[in-house]
C-alpha cells in the first residue's frame, strides 16, 4: 500500500513492513490523543486485531495487524485518517504516585530561568499533573508531558557523563526519571529514593511508567 494522508487532520499512515503501519501527527499532543483513542477503541473491539501499539514523540506503530495482507492494512491504514480524535484527556485513571527528594545539582538554575524561589520548584512541579507520551532511551523511561510551555527549558548546553538512577529531569516539553545510570543533558532537579521500582522484569507490566499512565510526583524531601 501507499502512505494514506488527511491533510485538514495533519495525519499520514505509512506501511511500515509486513503487519505494520506508522501513523504521523501533526504535534506531539495529537500522537498522545490518537493513542489514546486507539487503546479506548481496542478495549470496546471497535479496533482490527494489532499486536502492538507503540508511541513515540509524534508517531504511533501498530505492529502485528491480524489482516496483514494488502488490502487488510490498506483498508486499515484508510479507517484510521478518517476518526475524528477526540481532546486528550489527562483526568482518567488512577495516578501513579513517584515520591521526589528534590535537590538536584540543577535546581538553582530552573528556578532562575522559571522567575521563582528555589522552595518554590518542588511546589510547582509536584503541583502539575503529568501524563506518559511515551517510552524509549531505557528500559522504564518514560517521557511524561504535563508541564505549560512557559516553564519548560532547553537541555544543558554540556551533558554530563553520568545520571544516578533516580534523577529526576526536564528537557523541552518532558520530564522524566532515570531508570539507571547513564550519560544525559536533562535538567537535574531531585531524585526518586527507590528507582528500582521504574523497571522489574519480575513484574508485569515490567514498566511502572507505561504510555498513557497519569503520574504525579510526591514531596518525599526538599534540600536546597
Amino acid at each position: 500500500m501507499s502512505t494514506v494522508t488527511r491533510t485538514d487532520a495533519g495525519i499520514e499512515v505509512h506501511p511500515a513492513g509486513p503487519g505494520a503501519l506508522l501513523v504521523e501527527l501533526a504535534s506531539g499532543e495529537h500522537a498522545e490523543a490518537f493513542h489514546a483513542e486507539l487503546l479506548r477503541r481496542r478495549a470496546l473491539g471497535e479496533l482490527p486485531v494489532v499486536r502492538e501499539i507503540v508511541p513515540g514523540a509524534r508517531t504511533v506503530l501498530l505492529d502485528g495487524i491480524a489482516d496483514r495482507t494488502t488490502d487488510g492494512t490498506a483498508r486499515l491504514a484508510r479507517e484510521l485518517v478518517s476518526w475524528r480524535i477526540p481532546p486528550l484527556r489527562r483526568d482518567t485513571g488512577d495516578a501513579v504516585e513517584i515520591p521526589v527528594v528534590y535537590d538536584g545539582p540543577d535546581l538553582g538554575d530552573v528556578a532562575a530561568a522559571w522567575g521563582v524561589t528555589v522552595a518554590d520548584v518542588p511546589r510547582i512541579h509536584s503541583g502539575t499533573e503529568f501524563r506518559v507520551a511515551f517510552c524509549g532511551f531505557a528500559p522504564g523511561f518514560g517521557y511524561l508531558t504535563g508541564l505549560p510551555e512557559h516553564l519548560q527549558l532547553p537541555r544543558r548546553a554540556t551533558p554530563r557523563t553520568r545520571v544516578p538512577a533516580g534523577a529526576l529531569a526536564l528537557a523541552g516539553a518532558y520530564t522524566g526519571v532515570y531508570p539507571r545510570p547513564s550519560p544525559g543533558g536533562w535538567q537535574l532537579i531531585g531524585r526518586m529514593p527507590e528507582p528500582g521500582e521504574l523497571w522489574d522484569p519480575a513484574r508485569e507490566p515490567a514498566a511502572l511508567l507505561i504510555p498513557g499512565a497519569r503520574v504525579r510526583f510526591v514531596v518525599a524531601e526538599v534540600r536546597p
